[in-house]
C-alpha cells in the first residue's frame, strides 16, 4: 500500500500544482480539467435541451418551425451564460476578479473580434425580430435558397443544388434581403414571351391564359393575366402573370413547365417566336451574282 501511495503522490501533487492565482482562486491542472469537463457537459446538455424543446415540447403548439428554432436557440444561449457563471463560481473563481480580463476582452473585441461580435449580435436580432426564419426562401447577394439553420455567428442556406452556403449574420442586418416567404407563401411570377408583329395578339393572350389554367402549380385565384409590356425592334414583348404557392422553392421548374406548354401551343397555332434580325434597304444600285455571292454595283460607276 505504501508503494501505491508513493506512486500516486507525485501525480496528485502535479494535479494540484499552482499554475497561477486569479484573485483568491488557485488555478491548478485539476481545476482546469474540472472546468473543461463541466463546460463540455454544459454545452452538450444545453444542445440536447434545445433539441427536446424544439422537436417535442413546442411541436404541439401553434408556433411554426422558425419560431420554435428561435425560442430553442435563445434558451440555449441563456442556459450557457447562466451555466458558465455557476461553473466559474464552483471552481472558486470570483467574478469580480475578472474585471481586468473583461476589459482586455473588450479591447480585443474592439480591435480583432469586431466581426465575430457583430455577427453574434446580428444573430440575436434575427432570432428576436425574425426577419428571416428557418424554412424561408431568401435571396441575398448571389445566394438563393432555403434557410435551414440560424446560429450564433452565421446562417445556413441550402440551394436547389443541395449545396449549403454559410452566410454571416451581419449580412442580413446590413444588406437588402429578398424573403420570398416572409408572411405569405403565395407569389406572383412573371413569365416573359416574345411574338412576331404579325401575330394575333388576342389569340396569343388566349393561349397564354389557357397554358396558365392547365398548369397544376398555378392558382386560379388570383387569376392569371397577360400584359403587353413593350414594342421591340423585332418582337412584341408580353408577360404572363401567374400566382403559385407550390413552386416557391423551385421557380425554375415552374418557368420551364410553362415555357414548354407555351411553345407547344404556339407551334400548334402557327404563332411565330421571332429572333433578332436586321433588314437591309439599298436605295440605289444593282445586284450582280459573282462566285455565289451578291455584289452591289453603284449605278454612278456605270
Amino acid at each position: 500500500m505504501d508503494f501505491i501511495k508513493e506512486g500516486i503522490e507525485p501525480f496528485i501533487k502535479a494535479l494540484n500544482y499552482n499554475i497561477f492565482a486569479l484573485g483568491e482562486a488557485r488555478i491548478t491542472p485539476l481545476s482546469i480539467i474540472y472546468l473543461a469537463l463541466l463546460t463540455w457537459m454544459l454545452f452538450y446538455l444545453s444542445n440536447k435541451l434545445r433539441g427536446v424543446l424544439v422537436e417535442h415540447a413546442l411541436k404541439h403548439t401553434n408556433l411554426d418551425v422558425g419560431a420554435r428554432q428561435a425560442i430553442g436557440t435563445v434558451t440555449r444561449y441563456l442556459l450557457l451564460a447562466l451555466g458558465l457563471l455557476i461553473i466559474l463560481q464552483t471552481v472558486g473563481i470570483n467574478l469580480t476578479t475578472l474585471n481586468v480580463v473583461a476589459g482586455a476582452v473588450g479591447i480585443g473585441v474592439g480591435f480583432g473580434l469586431q466581426n465575430i461580435a457583430s455577427n453574434f449580435i446580428s444573430g440575436l436580432i434575427i432570432l428576436t425580430e425574425r426577419p428571416v426564419k428557418v424554412g424561408d426562401r431568401i435571396e441575398i447577394d448571389d445566394v438563393d435558397g432555403m434557410v435551414t439553420a440560424i446560429g450564433a455567428r452565421s446562417t445556413k442556406v441550402k440551394t436547389n443544388d443541395n449545396v449549403t452556403i454559410i452566410v454571416p449574420n451581419s449580412k442580413f442586418i446590413s444588406e437588402n434581403v429578398v424573403n420570398w416567404s416572409f408572411d405569405n407563401r403565395m407569389i406572383r411570377f412573371h413569365v416573359p414571351v416574345g411574338v412576331a408583329y404579325d401575330s394575333d395578339v388576342n389569340l396569343v393572350k388566349k393561349l397564354l391564359l389557357k397554358v396558365a389554367h392547365k398548369s397544376r402549380d398555378v392558382l386560379d385565384e388570383p387569376a392569371p393575366s397577360v400584359r403587353l409590356k413593350k414594342f421591340d425592334e423585332s418582337a412584341l414583348h408580353l408577360e404572363l402573370w401567374v400566382w403559385s404557392e407550390s413552386k416557391m422553392q423551385s421557380k425554375s421548374v415552374l418557368f420551364s413547365d410553362i415555357n414548354f406548354a407555351i411553345l407547344e401551343e404556339f407551334r400548334a397555332h402557327d404563332i411565330e417566336i421571332p429572333f433578332p434580325q436586321t433588314d437591309l434597304h439599298i436605295r440605289s444600285g444593282q445586284f450582280e451574282l459573282k462566285d455565289n455571292s451578291i455584289l452591289v454595283v453603284d449605278e454612278a460607276e456605270n
